[in-house]
């Protein structure tokens, strides 16, 4: 951790070029700054991510960087502010602490949180940054997680991890067993410390195969934020044999989107099919990602286009956790006819259906945006048709 970064001089100037060209300030000469320019440049070009990210680390003076990759691979406010509700008590520990906007977060609802990062210079840069922020109850451990948590007589209300998913010899990896540390390996371990454990995993994890690695899952939580899944939440209990919920939420600026299921009711579920009604539904990315198909239909109480088609639809207006078109007109898929019916200008979607987005905008010559949604897809006749929407 190079103190220097911390001089005034050296982050008025950081202040001053958030918003140059930084291959431009490479290349000038700065007689007046006694730092190294590359030095400056990888702060700059990593306070520029937190921008929208993490604007509380964005907005505190005096905040140290660490490079670019820690700041990619951290939970964004808004994903660490949901997480940190989930659970509640005096201690939490964090095996995998990283840049620490969990633990800020997790210090809101518990008396003490602990961090641990294994790499020393992270652990610095977060307890300067610490101190920056005004958070007094987090203890950071410059150690491994693991090796902390075994070497330790403490017990925790909840322990917290967030295994890498760079593996030394994989590379990028999505399997719990795979990931570093290895949770289902060392899940004994944790049992030992606390009855709760929280796991932040990819979300392009499986989730049945996430379940079948670890044990006593209780809630899954699939968490998207503008309609783009950034992470599951996976909350083990020890000792747990009641039913998996699975929660899904879509978070914006300005709103939450909530839809939860059990995973075994899902299984035995038999909803309704018809052909288009008066309304179109899409679920948003965090249903789909988890799997609530059947449930989407059965509790709101709209039918399905078709079992593998994922679209929905009624004839009164219902408020769908996702994207709800009103539909103006229902055609067969017929290149010759549709050339003629459809606009030169459409945002278009397919479900369950041969060709891609690419492709139907090739053959029938539609640029993109506008105001009309044309969905591709399959109907329960197994007739392929373009539905013609705006949005309701």
């Amino acid at each position: 951790m190079n103190k220097d970064i911390l001089k005034t001089k050296n982050q008025e100037f950081i202040e001053n070029n958030l918003n140059s060209d930084t291959i431009s300030l490479l290349l000038k000469k700065h007689p007046e700054l006694d730092i190294d320019i590359k030095t400056l440049i990888e702060q700059i070009e990593a306070k520029k991510k937190c921008e929208t990210k993490l604007p509380t680390w964005y907005n505190t003076p005096k905040i140290y960087y660490p490079n670019k990759l820690n700041i990619e691979q951290t939970s964004s406010e808004i994903t660490a502010l949901y997480k940190s509700k989930l659970v509640t008590g005096n201690t939490i520990i964090d095996l995998t602490g990283g840049f620490c906007v969990d633990c800020y977060f997790f210090s809101k609802h518990f008396k003490k949180v602990t961090h641990c990062e294994i790499n020393d210079t992270l652990s610095q840069i977060v307890a300067h940054n610490l101190k920056q922020l005004g958070t007094e109850n987090i203890q950071t451990e410059a150690v491994d997680g693991l090796k902390y948590l075994n070497e330790n007589k403490n017990i925790y209300d909840c322990i917290y991890i967030d295994p890498s998913r760079r593996h030394d010899s994989k590379g990028k990896v999505f399997l719990l067993s795979d990931c570093l540390p290895n949770v289902p390996k060392h899940i004994d371990l944790l049992f030992s410390k606390s009855n709760s454990i929280l796991i932040k995993t990819s979300p392009l994890l499986d989730i049945s195969i996430g379940i079948n690695e670890l044990k006593w899952v209780k809630t899954i939580h699939v968490v998207a934020v503008n309609n783009e899944v950034k992470e599951l939440l996976w909350l083990l209990e020890k000792g747990n044999e009641n039913p998996i919920e699975i929660k899904t939420i879509n978070l914006t600026k300005t709103s939450e989107s909530y839809f939860n299921f059990e995973l075994e009711t899902e299984k035995t579920i038999h909803p309704k099919f018809s052909l288009p009604l008066s309304y179109l539904y899409e679920p948003n990315a965090a249903i789909l990602k988890s799997g609530a198909f059947k449930s989407v239909a059965s509790k709101l109480n709209v039918f399905k286009l078709h079992q593998h088609s994922h679209l929905y639809t009624s004839q009164a207006y219902i408020d769908f956790p996702g994207r709800c078109f009103k539909i103006k007109e229902i055609l067969p898929y017929n290149k010759r006819a549709l050339k003629k019916r459809v606009p030169k200008q459409a945002n278009i979607t397919t479900r369950n259906f041969p060709e891609t987005v690419q492709q139907i905008r090739k053959k029938l010559n539609i640029k993109d945006g506008g105001k009309t949604y044309l969905f591709f897809t399959t109907n329960l006749e197994e007739e392929r048709i373009v539905i013609i929407c705006e949005k309701a």
